[in-house]
């Protein structure tokens, strides 16, 4: 039974908790919550980089740059349309904002500058060009989160198995809900038989990607950029 927001209340034969980070859903099946890794992103954004920031754009390339230094790194990303997304990536304390207006955009800038102070301009043009910033602390699940199968009740995606954004957590998300889907319709009309099934299959391989995921962000917001560099030294120019 679900109890929707305007109280009403609607009943079904599954419940999937897609729900994200901070699941609505999975108290019915984990007590487990997400606990702070240690790492911070600052996130922010570029618009039309091409035209309005040339050099920044030759910085960035066709791709994304990153660059690491002790427990801090700059990292910035094209999307699509010229946009570009910056993070600024740092290890610190939860309330490490403590006295800072998160909505003072030009507060936020000023402290960022600060944490970043000796970097190169062209580097730090990242931070004094953007306009906004979001405050996003990275947390996680336990990296082996399971969960006594509860009838009628499953998770996927962030919800099952919150990891650091390195790339794994959203295509996990969307295959689970392929897989999910495929095992219920194909199944032999046992539905509880066909989730026990998709949740032995997910947590197997979402724990080997959260061990994954956790060791590279250690790694990548490191005492060491040497670690960082590290973690690429294996992919070669094509």
């Amino acid at each position: 039974v679900v109890h929707c927001a305007d109280g009403r209340q609607e009943t079904f034969n599954l419940v999937v908790g897609a729900d994200g980070a901070w699941s609505r859903t999975r108290p019915s099946v984990s007590s487990a919550t997400p606990h702070y890794t240690g790492v911070t992103y600052v996130e922010s954004s570029l618009d039309d980089v091409d035209d309005r920031h040339p050099g920044l754009a030759r910085l960035i390339g066709d791709g994304s740059v990153a660059v690491y230094g002790v427990n801090r790194a700059l990292v910035a990303q094209r999307n699509s349309g010229g946009h570009v997304k910056v993070y600024a990536q740092f290890r610190a304390p939860l309330d490490w904002h403590a006295g800072l207006d998160l909505a003072d955009a030009e507060a936020v800038r000023s402290s960022l500058l600060k944490r970043f102070d000796g970097w190169a301009d062209p580097v730090l043009d990242l931070l004094r060009r953007t306009t906004a910033f979001v405050h996003r602390p990275l947390y996680v699940l336990p990296v082996s989160h399971t969960w006594s199968h509860v009838p009628g009740v499953t998770l996927l995606g962030d919800a099952a198995h919150l990891m650091p954004p390195l790339g794994a957590g959203a295509n996990l998300a969307m295959l689970e809900g392929a897989e999910l889907a495929e095992a219920i319709a194909t199944g032999d009309g046992d539905l509880d038989g066909a989730v026990r099934a998709f949740e032995v299959r997910m947590w197997e391989r979402a724990g080997r990607w959260a061990s994954i995921t956790a060791a590279g962000l250690e790694r990548l917001v490191s005492p060491d950029p040497a670690e960082a560099l590290a973690v690429f030294d294996h992919v070669q120019p094509s």
